[in-house]
């Protein structure tokens, strides 16, 4: 039972990983528009008056058959004191029988409601659930461990479709950095203004080509990082580096103030990139000096972290738009404004901090700036399972 389990449970978690791939089609978000509103619905639930309802026939048939019984028992010779004790045993029989069927009955459908109420994935019910002792409930049993069977060949062939999709658009994204890179370094051999612009456009091909990539493995139920000891400050000049020339293009200055020896439990690749988000965000919106702070909090106790605070001075966000930063496609009257936000940039970054088992937070103030702070928690637990 426990293994039928968990392997159910990892086909929920693989279905719902590959319904996040798919998320941006339109049958998928009607998909999820119906199941929202199927999972709104009220539940019926089994009471004894339900219970009375339900079985309305039976007792119209049992009080006919008493009613028919005190009548015919005179007729017969008995007296009144027989007929009655003959009633009484017969309504104390019929009660015993009902109310022992409302126990058995009521044993599965409260644990059916509890377990419908609290699970996330329903095709894992049929094995969390004992097969009850009465045949209406076997036939519900049976039907669902049906289409848990059904959800489990569904769910198995979308994670093949799933991660056949994705191998595709990696071996695209590789092979399309080809060309970028044979284009750049004659871009570099033919020096100039022109060169300049094409390099400048190049370079924002290849920052959504890899923002595709990690869209790609962030929606992968599959692990592409490694959590490993690294250096904070490297990370964040590396993230720099990597975006300069739009960082001088925009006269934004970063400035860090990270100690050289300070270190984080993360994934470098992914980090690195989380923060080239965070920077040319800022950079778009008008920042002209970015500071990284970092500072350790709680440290040697079970929630030690280190704090990485990313400042700007550009234009700000809206309040009412703050709290939907996150929400995948979401670009806020800033980014309507600007014309050329995609709303997937901060969405990455709260999607692979997720993975990592990191924090993120923004806090910001139109006309002022933005703050993005980024928790890594000092449990070494995490480099051991998801370390190398």
């Amino acid at each position: 039972m426990s293994g039928h389990n968990t392997v159910a449970r990892e086909d929920c978690e693989i279905s719902c990983a590959s319904h996040a791939a798919e998320g941006g089609r339109d049958a998928s978000a009607a998909g999820e528009r119906v199941n929202a509103h199927t999972a709104n619905a009220p539940i019926a639930a089994f009471t004894p008056a339900s219970y009375v309802r339900d079985n309305v026939i039976g007792l119209a048939a049992f009080l006919l058959a008493l009613a028919s019984t005190v009548l015919i028992l005179p007729a017969l010779g008995v007296n009144s004191s027989g007929v009655l004790l003959v009633a009484d045993i017969l309504t104390l029989i019929a009660l015993g029988a009902g109310f022992l069927d409302y126990r058995r009955k009521a044993a599965f459908y409260h644990e059916l409601h509890h377990l419908t109420e609290q699970l996330r994935q329903a095709c894992v019910l049929p094995s969390l659930i004992a097969e009850p002792p009465f045949l209406e409930g076997e036939i519900a049993y049976d039907v669902a461990r049906r289409l848990s069977q059904l959800s489990a060949e569904e769910t198995a062939a979308l994670r093949d479709d799933a991660a056949a999709y994705r191998r595709y658009v990696e071996l695209w994204i590789h092979e399309i950095k080809t060309p970028i890179a044979a284009i750049k370094l004659m871009l570099a051999n033919h020096p100039g203004p022109e060169s300049a612009k094409v390099a400048h456009e190049l370079e924002r091909i290849e920052a959504q080509v890899d923002q595709a990539l990690y869209y790609a493995r962030s929606t992968s139920v599959e692990r592409d990082y490694a959590i490993r000891e690294i250096n904070l400050a490297s990370a964040a000049r590396e993230a720099c580096k990597r975006h300069s020339r739009f960082l001088i293009e925009k006269g934004c200055v970063p400035t860090f103030d990270i100690p050289d020896t300070m270190t984080v439990l993360a994934d470098e690749p992914w980090l690195v990139f989380i923060l080239g988000q965070v920077v040319t965000n800022a950079a778009k919106y008008g920042a002209g000096a970015l500071i990284f702070t970092a500072r350790e909090e709680e440290a040697g106790t079970s929630r030690g972290r280190t704090v990485l605070e990313v400042r700007d001075n550009g234009c700000g966000i809206p309040a009412a738009d703050v709290p939907r930063v996150f929400e995948r496609g979401f670009t806020g009257q800033v980014g309507r404004a600007h014309g050329s936000a995609t709303g997937m940039g901060l969405y990455l970054v709260a999607s692979l901090c997720a993975s990592m088992g990191l924090h993120v937070g923004l806090a910001s103030e139109e006309g002022t700036g933005t703050r993005v702070i980024l928790t890594f928690p000092h449990d070494r637990t995490r480099k051991e399972l998801f370390g190398a």
